[in-house]
């Protein structure tokens, strides 16, 4: 995938403004953003230009999923709850994007609380078809050019599936690794701060950032050991994505890395339901004020989920949290002896519908698991839609899988 981030040659008010064109002729098709700060970006990129470099995010647009607070902007959470919502400081995450001379060019949308009620964002590849969630706005902006840098948050798959979907690269770093303060909570034990780009290099860049680790890059892993892992449920993948995972593993092979297939123990195959379990439960305690005080401003979608989170028992909660702390204990099993796995990164294309944005089946057990992932965009599928694979690696192995991606990108874009 051709990179769009630009070089230090490049002013920060050219970026603004290239950003903000595309944006004037897509965002009526793509509906990518729920705020833009126009005047207040470019204002900011004519500063950056007569300040000293502060790095690769100095005068670089960036988009921000709209459940991250911004002192100077409105955050909505995707519902009406709260519109016109002004918090009195910025998230975390935000702060450091801003201290290392990035951009905020806006909110992009995303789906109410980052759950399960789509909004208005549709696919840049096909405006029928769901950019994914709950990172809709920002997978679509970088997809569509609108910004080469997005923030998003990932508790089941809100980060790898609508990557897949729309065709770029996703990154959800190890659980806890970016700090959370000023992110709308929805799942306690899963949210996760994650970054889309258009190439592993630029994801890198963002991601140095926001973990802190000024030393981090995308160099590439000379023959990587790679397990492929098509889990337990790959029946349920479309064709496309399974012709695609076993196309990967043989160009990655051939490329020079040891492939080998790597199953997972058993006792992971209940992941998969836990993860569900785990996250109606806690969002549910999450949206306390919500359900409480402002029943009738939640959407239907927001309403079922907190009802069945509601009927989570806590011994059953007690139980799904034991499960997973066993399975983290003991994923060693899991990775064997390879850098990384490789699997699916949705189950296919992205669907037909904006009602929906797609099953995020093949991202909950890494969330669960607190590892980190990223999503390679690689091919299309029957529709003409986007195709991509995932990379995942042991908890805190960021450095390493960061560097497989980039060699597995550098092969399979040849």
């Amino acid at each position: 995938m051709a990179s769009r981030f630009p070089g230090p040659e490049q002013s920060a008010l050219t970026r603004v403004e290239a950003c903000l064109a595309r944006i004037a002729e897509r965002e009526v098709r793509v509906g990518a953003f729920a705020h833009l700060a126009a005047d207040a970006a470019l204002a900011l990129a004519a500063r950056r230009d007569r300040e000293e470099r502060r790095g690769p995010l100095h005068g670089v647009p960036i988009a921000i999923k709209d459940v991250f607070d911004t002192e100077d902007m409105p955050t909505a959470y995707g519902s009406p709850i709260y519109a016109g919502h002004r918090p009195v400081a910025d998230a975390a995450a935000v702060a450091l994007l801003r201290a290392a001379g990035a951009i905020v060019l806006g909110k992009s949308v995303t789906t109410e609380f980052a759950g399960w009620k789509a909004g208005r964002t549709t696919n840049p590849h096909d405006p029928a078809r769901t950019p994914g969630g709950s990172s809709s706005g920002s997978a679509a902006a970088v997809a569509d050019g609108m910004v080469p840098l997005a923030l998003g948050t990932q508790t089941g798959g809100s980060v790898i599936r609508p990557a897949a979907f729309c065709g770029v690269v996703g990154f959800k770093p190890s659980f806890g690794l970016v700090p959370r303060a000023g992110v709308k909570t929805l799942a306690d034990s899963l949210d996760t701060v994650g970054v889309f780009a258009r190439s592993v290099p630029e994801v890198a860049a963002l991601a140095r950032v926001l973990c802190g680790e000024p030393t981090w890059g995308a160099d590439a892993l000379a023959r990587p050991r790679i397990g492929l892992h098509p889990t337990v449920h790959a029946d349920r993948a479309e064709g496309a994505a399974r012709d695609l995972l076993h196309d990967v593993g043989g160009r990655l092979a051939r490329a020079g890395a040891v492939v080998r297939d790597q199953a997972a123990p058993a006792e992971f195959d209940a992941l998969y339901s836990l993860q569900r379990t785990i996250e109606n439960a806690e969002g549910a305690r999450a949206l306390a004020h919500e359900w409480h005080a402002h029943r009738d401003g939640l959407s239907a979608e927001q309403r079922a989920a907190i009802t069945d989170g509601l009927a989570v028992t806590p011994d059953a909660y007690r139980a799904a949290q034991i499960h997973a702390e066993t399975c983290r204990a003991g994923a060693e099993r899991l990775f064997g002896d390879h850098d990384v796995l490789v699997t699916f990164g949705a189950l296919g294309e992205a669907p037909v519908g904006l009602a929906d944005t797609g099953d995020n089946l093949f991202n909950r057990i890494w969330t669960l698991l607190h590892v980190p992932c990223v999503t390679l965009p690689v091919g299309r599928g029957p529709n003409g839609m986007p195709l991509g694979v995932q990379l995942v690696a042991r908890r805190h192995d960021d450095r390493r899988l960061l560097g497989v991606a980039q060699w597995s990108a550098q092969v399979l874009e040849a």
